[in-house]
């Protein structure tokens, strides 16, 4: 399946898909409020705020697959702009992994990390770069988001 042409809704219940995002440096994550890893949200907000008006945009999905998410979209969308002063665009509640798995991760597991494994999320903040050409880049959940391999490959695929 095309990326571009995956149906997703964000948090607020509205339909969109990735082709909203054509031509920007995506930066694909899945997210969860009551993960230890949840102060990531910080640096992801400052990837935002650094890069998002040269073609670069943060995807938050929501996950509960680790069980450590809040119940709620809502509920979601109010702690991530209260603790984290989150801006950038947040989804519906996702399954990464599974029989239920959302065809976006379906497609986006495919992709093998540094050492050469693809297959399931193993956890919350598991991150996946896609570039304007549709390479995607694959990097598990203790890579920071402020990585010199994630900021590095985000200059590179900027407009100079």
């Amino acid at each position: 399946m095309e990326l571009e042409s995956i149906p997703l809704t964000t948090i607020r219940g509205e339909a969109t898909s990735l082709a909203a995002f054509t031509g920007k440096v995506k930066l694909v994550v899945n997210v969860a409020s009551r993960c230890g890893l949840a102060p990531q949200y910080e640096k992801l907000e400052h990837l935002q705020r650094t890069y998002g008006d040269r073609g670069f945009t943060v995807l938050g999905f929501p996950s509960n697959q680790f069980l450590q998410e809040l119940a709620t979209e809502e509920a979601i969308e109010e702690y991530c702009s209260a603790t984290w002063g989150v801006t950038f665009p947040m989804f519906e509640k996702v399954k990464v992994n599974g029989r239920h798995q959302h065809p976006l991760y379906a497609e986006l597991t495919k992709t093998p990390d540094a050492d050469g494994k693809a297959g399931k999320v193993k956890w919350n903040f598991e991150k996946f770069v896609i570039t304007p050409d549709g390479a995607i880049h694959r990097f598990r959940p203790a890579t920071e988001p402020d990585a010199p391999e994630i900021v590095g490959l985000i200059e590179a695929s900027l407009p100079a």
